[in-house]
């Protein structure tokens, strides 16, 4: 008789993270070694409340269902943003539960404090010789993840970002007036998002015409003189900013409109692109907008990379094969083996490494100015868009895959 895994899902979701789930889930049915496959509704804080649903009853015999899963954006599983509080206690109930449900294999898909979370419970683990494989599935949209080329997720949300700015370009191209349109990305300390948008620049596009990234200190006074500048060139100037960018002192702009901060101490930041607006209105007096995409570059299925798609689903595989390797505080990652043709290989590395910690854009990836970025980066960036998914329609909309248990119990599948 075998162990059982559990799986959940944690932190901000992507357009990706479910074909990471779906990836997971087709090789642990596959396996002799797993029993059954329990889902984590609401991740940690789910296990916490036992609300478990048996995934192998929903899937083993729904092949394509599991296909429609990895097409689906968000999170199936639902998620949360709990930080561990390292006690004895809650490290017991936690275990005891795992126990309960005869799991030998734990898998948690997130980003830098969901891999946290998966350090502590390693860690905790081996330090009581307790036989669980603890195993973690890298996403974010960020990019921001040490010990991986490019995180799940962040090449569908930086197609989605690059599609917008083409969008508001030939939008605002029909219009004679001067005009300054401010797009804010995504990025809290590190800029990839935004960067990603110069993927725009096609057919002698030049949107955007200005970029800023938190990586290098934002000067009020410099972007008035940049805007000016471009717009002696063009009537329609188009910028897209990092929400996180800061002053040269370290403030972030948005401190204009202070929100507070998360659970985890993280600003919460918005507003920036609407306080450079009110900036534009009174020094250069042109017509200015305020775009804030906001959530919908997360989560925007319909426009998803399918080379995004397919890396995402095969980190699920790689992790949960690393778990029935004997593996344990680990996380699937990859690296880039060639840019032409572009080529990645998978392993896994010690979650340590990217735990807490953040990965941002080099200097050198941005122009001296600090408006723009360099080729380097853009080679980095163009394959990661590529593939276009066939999303499956219904009465026109996306048919995405039903996730009414997050709403409510989901008795039909509790043993």
């Amino acid at each position: 008789m075998g162990k059982n895994m559990m799986i959940g899902q944690s932190g901000g979701p992507t357009a990706v993270i479910n074909s990471s789930l779906a990836g997971a889930i087709e090789y642990g049915l596959l396996a002799e070694e797993i029993d059954n496959i329990y889902g984590m509704i609401n991740g940690i804080e789910g296990l916490l409340e036992d609300n478990i649903i048996n995934l192998t009853l929903m899937f083993k015999s729904l092949p394509h269902e599991l296909n429609r899963l990895k097409h689906s954006p968000a999170m199936f599983l639902g998620s949360c943003r709990y930080k561990l509080s390292g006690s004895e206690e809650e490290y017991r109930n936690i275990f005891n539960l795992l126990e309960k449900h005869q799991v030998g294999y734990f898998i948690y898909i997130g980003g830098n404090d969901s891999m946290d979370t998966v350090k502590q419970l390693s860690d905790y683990g081996a330090r009581h010789n307790i036989d669980v494989r603890i195993v973690g599935i890298p996403k974010t949209i960020d990019n921001d993840l040490v010990g991986i080329d490019h995180s799940p997720g962040f090449g569908s949300a930086a197609k989605y970002i690059a599609a917008c700015v083409r969008e508001v370009a030939y939008d605002t191209s029909i219009y004679s007036i001067k005009s300054v349109h401010i797009i804010e990305a995504m990025g809290r300390d590190a800029g990839w998002l935004t960067a990603a948008s110069v993927l725009a620049r096609q057919d002698n596009m030049p949107a955007p015409h200005l970029v800023y990234l938190p990586e290098v200190p934002f000067s009020v006074e410099q972007f008035i003189r940049d805007v000016k500048k471009k717009l002696e060139e063009y009537n329609s100037v188009i910028v897209v900013v990092s929400e996180g960018i800061k002053d040269e002192n370290g403030e972030y702009i948005s401190a204009k409109q202070d929100t507070g901060a998360d659970r985890f101490g993280h600003a919460r930041l918005s507003g920036t692109s609407a306080y450079l607006k009110s900036v534009i209105e009174e020094e250069v007096g042109c017509k200015v907008r305020a775009l804030e995409p906001s959530v919908l570059q997360r989560s925007a299925g319909h426009i998803c990379s399918l080379c995004d798609v397919n890396e995402a689903f095969n980190l699920g595989s790689v992790a949960v094969r690393a778990a029935l390797d004997g593996k344990t505080g680990v996380f699937s990652t990859l690296r880039r083996t060639s840019d032409k043709p572009y080529c990645v290989e998978y392993y896994t590395e010690d979650v340590a490494v990217v735990a807490n910690n953040e990965k941002r854009v080099p200097r050198g990836w941005i122009n001296q100015e600090g408006n723009d970025v360099t080729e380097e980066m853009v080679t980095y960036l163009r394959p990661l868009i590529r593939g276009t998914v066939q999303t499956p329609f219904r009465s026109g909309l996306p048919d995405y895959i039903d996730i009414r248990h997050l709403d409510i119990k989901a008795q039909k599948y509790k043993d």
